[in-house]
This record gives C-alpha cells, sequence and structure tokens, in this order.
C-alpha cells in the first residue's frame, strides 16, 4: 500500500511560560540569522521535554527528531506518559501549529479530533456545524445531505440538531464531532483522547466505527489514548512517546509490553518538593515482614505503604481526602479498587495471598475528595510481579486463565 503520512525528522520547540520567543529581542536574533541563511541560533539550545525534573534552560523539545510513516489503511496506536509529546505531535499532523524543523508530508483530506469541540462553532447549531465541518474537507452539499442522516443516527442527537452547540453537554458534543469527522469521509482520521469523555456505550460504538473505516473502507487512522486495551484491540502497529522522543516503534503488543515495563518499579519517592499542599512522600511494595520487594510467590501477602507529605494543619486530615487506588493487570484490565479516609500521614494495607495468579501488577494511585477532581493521580508508577511454579494453572503454561484465583468451591 502507498505512503499517506511520511513524517521526517520533525520537532518541535516551545519556551517555558511564553507565547512565541517570548522576547522582541529573541526575535530578531532569529531574523537576522535567517536573512544571512544561518540557522536559528535558539535550535542549538534546549532540553528534553521531562516534566518531572526542573531543567536549567527556558526551552524545551517537545518533540525532537521524529521519523516515521503510516501506509493507507493502517491503524497507528500512540502512546505514553502525560507530556510526551502525543499531543504536540498530531496538532502538527493536523496542521494546528507548525514544526520548528522537519517536514511532515500527508496525502489525502484529514479529520481531527483533538479536543471537546474541535472544527464546531458554538453559536452554530448541530445541523449547521455538519454542514460547515463537510464544506472544510471539500465536500459538495450533496455529498453531505446523503451523510446527514447517517450522522445525526450516529451521534443519538436528533432532538438538539437544531439546537446551538454550545448548549450541548461535553458528552453530546464529542459523539456529534466523532460522527461528522468518521462519516464526512476523509482519508486519514485522528483520533486524540478525547473519546473518553463518552460514556462507555459510545466508546464501544466509536471503536467500531473506527476499526470499520481502516478495514472496510481503507482509510488511515491515527489514535492517541490511554486506554491500552483500546489500542491494543484497535491499532495493528504503534509508537512509544517518551520526553519528546520515539522510544520504540512496532506491533503494538509489543509496544505496549515496552511501556509497561518501562514505567514503574516497586518504590516510589517524590522527585523534589511538590506546589502541592498535599501530596504522596512514598509508595512502597513490601512482604509481611515490611522488606521492600518487587516479587512475590502467589501465596504469599503484599503490603502497600504510602507515606504522605503535607502542608496543610492536621485538622484538614479528618477524612475529608481519601487515599484511591486501581490495580490492573498486565493488559490493563482492572481488576479492583480500594480507598481509605486520609486521617493521618502513613496507610499500609494489606493485599492477601492466594488472590492473584502469574504476571506484572500495575497501581495507580491518587489523593482526592470523594465526587471531586483528583488533588493528585498518579498513573501506573508502582508495579509488582507474582510468581507461580505449583498453583493449578501452573500446569497450562502461558495459557491466560485470568488474573485472580477466585473465591469458589465445587459443591457436586
Amino acid at each position: 500500500m502507498s505512503t499517506v503520512i511520511k513524517v521526517e525528522n520533525l520537532s518541535k520547540q516551545y519556551r517555558l511560560g511564553q507565547v512565541g520567543t517570548g522576547t522582541i529581542s529573541h526575535d530578531v536574533n532569529r531574523w537576522w540569522h535567517k536573512i544571512r541563511g544561518k540557522e536559528d541560533p535558539y535550535l542549538k539550545i534546549g532540553e528534553s521535554n521531562d516534566r518531572t525534573v526542573k531543567g536549567d534552560s527556558d526551552y524545551v523539545w517537545a518533540l525532537k527528531d521524529i521519523n516515521f510513516e503510516v501506509k493507507q489503511g493502517e491503524v497507528l496506536g500512540i502512546i505514553g506518559r502525560n507530556g510526551a509529546g502525543k499531543s504536540t505531535l498530531l496538532k502538527i499532523l493536523s496542521r494546528t501549529t507548525a514544526p520548528t524543523t522537519g517536514s511532515v508530508k500527508i496525502k489525502g483530506r484529514v479529520a481531527s479530533l483533538l479536543e471537546v469541540g474541535t472544527g464546531f462553532h458554538p453559536e452554530l447549531s448541530g445541523r449547521d456545524n455538519i454542514f460547515l465541518n463537510g464544506a472544510i474537507l471539500g465536500m459538495t452539499r450533496r455529498e453531505i445531505q446523503s451523510k446527514f442522516d447517517e450522522i445525526v443516527d450516529f451521534a443519538g442527537v436528533e432532538r438538539y440538531i437544531d439546537t446551538p452547540v454550545k448548549r450541548y453537554s461535553s458528552g453530546m458534543y464529542v459523539r456529534l464531532a466523532f460522527a461528522v469527522a468518521a462519516h464526512l469521509e476523509p482519508e486519514i482520521l485522528i483520533v486524540d483522547e478525547v473519546l473518553a469523555v463518552g460514556d462507555a456505550e459510545f466508546q464501544k460504538k466509536a471503536l467500531g466505527k473506527m476499526k470499520d473505516v481502516s478495514q472496510k473502507q481503507g482509510r488511515t487512522v491515527l489514535f492517541v489514548s490511554h486506554d491500552l486495551n483500546a489500542v491494543n484491540y484497535f491499532c495493528i502497529n504503534a509508537i512509544l512517546l517518551k520526553n519528546g522522543l520515539i522510544h520504540y516503534i512496532g506491533a503494538t503488543s509489543d509496544v505496549v509490553n515496552k511501556y509497561l515495563q518501562g514505567a514503574t518499579t516497586f518504590y516510589y519517592e517524590a522527585s523534589d518538593k511538590s506546589e502541592l499542599d498535599l501530596y504522596f512522600k512514598s509508595i512502597t511494595v513490601m512482604d509481611d515482614k515490611c522488606n521492600p520487594r518487587g516479587s512475590f510467590d502467589f501465596q504469599e501477602n503484599i503490603l502497600l505503604k504510602f507515606e504522605i507529605f503535607t502542608n496543610l494543619p492536621k485538622i484538614f486530615l479528618d477524612g475529608s481526602y481519601d487515599i484511591f487506588f486501581t490495580i490492573r493487570d498486565q493488559h490493563q484490565r482492572k481488576l479492583f479498587s480500594a480507598e481509605t479516609p486520609l486521617k493521618n500521614e502513613s496507610k499500609v494495607i494489606k493485599l492477601h495471598g492466594n488472590q492473584f495468579t502469574k504476571g506484572s501488577y500495575y497501581i495507580q494511585v491518587m489523593i482526592n475528595v470523594p465526587k471531586a477532581p483528583s488533588y493528585q493521580n498518579l498513573d501506573d508508577i508502582i508495579k509488582f510481579e507474582i510468581l507461580d511454579d505449583e498453583s493449578w494453572m501452573f500446569k497450562h503454561g502461558n495459557y491466560d486463565c485470568g488474573s485472580v484465583f477466585g473465591n469458589y468451591t465445587w459443591i457436586s
């Protein structure tokens, strides 16, 4: 198949805390070098985009020397931690922003879903926005009209189609935006994490539609998501970005495994004093004797110890805040969640043995106020391994028997 996207030596530099280069002197300096045919002097400086450490330069490379190709009909996943450069890459591919260096060659019409409401005019009705987006993609009114009923039916917003979209909920917004992008026949569809706004039924419907668009209609899809299950299910190949660089590229299962292997350890410690008044100072995985460990026999108990740092008066640690965590398996399936009111600066929970089967397990932890946004969210930063060479599941080799043994009794 022919190549529809070709990215060569792509880089994007930003100056922290500023719009553009930030100062007239820097702009003049850039211009002076440009008219003399010399390289931009600020391309020689700058640091990798690692948001966890304090740097010495005002310049950061959100992307640095990115190279890849995408074939027609390919479904490419793009994964990485927050701040890795995923959204910046998609904005460049969508021509929302320009690269600092390098080039992007694209064949065909591009439809993008980068954030809720992308490409919609809030004062126009849903009907008007459908025709506006179709016209932007170069379609005739007759072509758009032939798809109109299908778009409205897919989005499920028929009752509100003549209402200004500024009155839509975020879920209705993204339903209609996705329906427009998927049905107006772009050759390339770019989808960021925006689908997470929709409900579970719509997410399933949207993933099915994207698969149909790629497999049956031969269109190319670029898909960014933190839902690794969706990436594994939907994407043939994937790219792992880390601090603005391509860390790994290949088959989706290999890329996801690479991401999970490098993401976590059994011990976490805050690298510096956070600007938050309340945050995790450390998180440790331990055995029954309180020894830090990363691997356990399937029969052993596991302790999780949470140490909290706070500048808040003690009166605030009255149970208003929660420690909440979720355990996922190596396929990123959620197993269970647990929480406890935060009333002191140290908490320990025991995970009982004979519960987890052989494999890797990842923990997402947060401090939050119930029914409110999280105060701090650390995604999959803790990992432990379960070993097994004697349970009844062991005899089945690498067959996936599930991630828990189950609590049951044969009665006949």
